[in-house]
């Protein structure tokens, strides 16, 4: 009988630790999903700086054009931080037809470099951090951009959306691409400053 007691207690506590193993392996795998749910699932992590890091990713393959024409290459691997509102290549496709190969020209380099210094902003603003100086602030917020002239952002439909200088805006479609030197945040139209 104690045998029998013996060999039923060592099921039990097998099945109990079977069941166990399983709850925690549950529990495991609801936490990586749930995290997984809770970061920004466009979010990536790089160890290179922001031009190493638009260049490695196709999208960005017009933009890293345009800053090579632009001579703003060494600036955008400079310490930073920075925060790189980066037009992906179907953003540029929806300016006018010949505009990307006219500001390419080396004629033009101060012209393209302009546009492209509107697209930065000084400081590593996450899209947690936008959100939040969008919320604090009414529902909107200026921020200074490195060319010098203002860029808005304000949510619209739970998307952060920026204002150019001419009334233009822009959507941002993927967030918080990390780089060394700062956070990229990819957007599907071109923003434009003053002239």
């Amino acid at each position: 009988m104690k045998l029998t007691n013996l060999f039923t207690a060592l099921v039990f506590l097998g099945l109990a630790l079977s069941v166990n193993a399983q709850s925690d392996q549950q529990l495991a795998s609801a936490s990586l999903t749930q995290t997984a749910v809770l970061q920004p699932s466009t979010s990536q992590v790089m160890s290179d700086d922001i031009i190493g890091v638009a260049a490695s990713d196709k999208r960005f393959a017009t933009l890293v054009a345009a800053v090579k024409a632009a001579d703003l290459v060494e600036t955008l691997q400079g310490d930073g931080p920075f925060t790189v509102f980066a037009p992906t290549n179907s953003a540029f496709d929806k300016l006018p037809k010949g505009t990307i190969a006219t500001l390419l020209k080396e004629e033009n380099k101060d012209k393209i470099a302009s546009i492209l210094a509107y697209h930065v902003i000084p400081g590593e603003w996450t899209a947690a951090k936008i959100i939040e100086n969008i919320e604090s602030n009414g529902g909107g917020f200026m921020a200074t951009t490195v060319q010098g002239q203002p860029i808005y952002a304000s949510l619209v439909d739970g998307k952060v959306v920026l204002q150019d200088a001419n009334g233009g805006s822009s959507t941002i479609t993927v967030t918080d691409i990390e780089a060394t030197n700062g956070v990229i945040h990819a957007i599907d139209t071109v923003v434009l400053p003053k002239e």
